[in-house]
């Protein structure tokens, strides 16, 4: 029996970092689908499910902020994990009171996102988080 494949978004401008992270995140058995803005990202959500957003919060166009908005709105049930290099407590508060499930700073760690993604979609697919001691 194998498990279902977990379909990851990363949205970020920054090829280099989206090249890092889908290589990553690939390797370690992820199905990621890569994107260079929020206009893009939200556009494929007519025709594709994502398990986890991976959001860039600084980014032209639609920024990460607003893409979380949008996600907050459309489709709730999908986790959204924030990740920024221009980290300030205000970014932090606003990621965290629009509902991320984690707020990463860059460069991100790849086994902190790892963690970050399956400890989202853990607690989104289960519905409730009893086996934690926070």
């Amino acid at each position: 029996m194998t498990e279902p494949t977990i379909h990851i978004a990363v949205i970020d401008d920054e090829e280099s970092v989206v090249r890092a992270l889908r290589r990553f995140l690939q390797s370690a058995g992820l199905n990621v689908a890569a994107f260079h803005n929020g206009q893009t990202f939200l556009a494929s959500l007519d025709n594709h499910r994502y398990d986890c957003a991976v959001v860039d919060l600084h980014m032209p166009g639609i920024d990460g902020f607003e893409v979380q908005a949008q996600l907050a709105a459309d489709h709730p049930d999908m986790p959204v994990i924030i990740m920024t290099g221009h980290d300030t407590p205000e970014s932090h508060q606003r990621a965290m009171n629009g509902g991320a499930s984690a707020y990463l700073r860059k460069p991100v760690d790849g086994h902190a996102l790892l963690d970050a993604i399956e400890a989202s979609i853990g607690r989104h697919h289960t519905g409730d988080d009893t086996g934690g001691d926070s």
